[in-house]
């Protein structure tokens, strides 16, 4: 299959464009570039099959960029609540508009299959911590949250026998990759419990929230592409394990058990309100070939080996591109990027 895939330059995009291509698939990434500079370890999988990749921002697609491709996976976007509070007119922008553009213009290019990242945080809050699923009324909480929503909405209205669409509510992500994030949970956890030996929450440590490991949101793009089209049109995924759900607290002390000598403490309530708990149970019969295969507590003792592998130490982890928020207002400030995150020229 020729697939175009977004963000290939991005924390999942990274692993999954030579993942893909090791499955004999033809791989195009297309990419904005913003975390060139961070790579964390250099990947033997990736270096030989480094996809030939289009640097271009996703809001000046036009169809004939997509033309030839059979399917489209799109991941790139400003990745997470506090990137898409930084600006949120800029945000629904990118996020919002910006998908439906690419979606658009991906069909009436003639790409058959469409398969777009989204993510459990459409949830927000779930009241009395039911387990939550795609049939749950959605609460978004965020800029980004909302966006998720709203490109839902409005790519499902695509979605035809010619244009097959798939949704994949992806659970926070955890897990290795060079283009590494630890400006999520349990990665930046494991980070503070190998450089400082101490994992000081600021707060109690009481939402919820599910997680899921990047290979199995790779493989979970994989089964999307390759199910039958009835099988998954039109169709939404929480991409996950129901077991895997926890609250924050719990996954600290994952990661200290992991860890050993890392000490947890607690802080007080938090007035972010976030906090869910969903089921994966339509993944696990409704998508064919797909089986979540990794746990929170074999993640944190892959990331601890990384670490002891790759000499990682409190520099790396500070590194501006591994926390996105940190990398854009660099960015702005050195004068790369403009108020509404072009690029300038040179």
């Amino acid at each position: 299959m020729k697939i175009l895939i977004t963000g290939t330059e991005g924390y999942i995009g990274a692993r999954m464009a030579p993942i893909f291509a090791a499955h004999g698939h033809d791989i195009t990434g297309l990419d904005i570039g913003f975390y060139r500079d961070g790579c964390l370890y250099l990947d033997p999988l990736g270096m030989p099959t480094a996809p030939r990749t289009i640097f271009r921002d996703l809001r000046t697609v036009v169809p004939r960029d997509f033309e030839g491709f059979d399917a489209v996976v799109h991941l790139a976007e400003l990745s997470n609540d506090p990137l898409g509070q930084n600006r949120p007119e800029i945000t629904f922008k990118i996020n919002h508009e910006g998908s439906v553009l690419i979606a658009k213009a991906a069909k009436q290019a003639g790409v058959k299959r469409f398969v777009y990242a989204s993510s459990c945080s459409v949830y927000g809050f779930g009241s009395g911590g039911d387990f939550l699923d795609e049939t749950s009324p959605v609460n978004p909480q965020t800029a980004y949250a909302h966006c998720k929503v709203n490109v839902e909405r409005d790519l499902k209205l695509l979605a035809d026998g010619d244009f097959c669409v798939s949704f994949l509510r992806n659970a926070t992500a955890y897990g290795p990759s060079p283009r590494m994030r630890f400006d999520i949970v349990l990665n930046d956890l494991c980070a503070l419990a190998w450089t400082k030996k101490k994992i000081a929450m600021v707060s109690d440590g009481s939402p919820w929230r599910p997680i899921v490991h990047i290979e199995d949101i790779i493989e979970s793009v994989r089964c999307a592409l390759e199910a039958p089209a009835a099988a998954v049109n039109g169709e939404i995924f929480n991409v996950g394990a129901t077991s895997e759900n926890y609250r924050i607290r719990e996954i600290a002390d994952i990661v200290a058990r992991a860890f050993p000598g890392c000490e947890v403490s607690a802080g007080p309530p938090s007035k972010d309100n976030r906090s869910y708990r969903v089921s994966f149970k339509k993944i696990e019969t409704k998508l064919p070939g797909f089986r979540s295969r990794w746990t929170a507590q074999r993640g944190a003792e892959e990331l601890r080996k990384l670490f002891e592998r790759i000499d990682f130490d409190q520099q790396i982890f500070e590194f501006r591109p591994y926390t996105r928020l940190k990398q854009l207002k660099y960015l702005q400030r050195t004068g790369q990027i403009d108020d509404d995150l072009f690029w300038r020229s040179a």
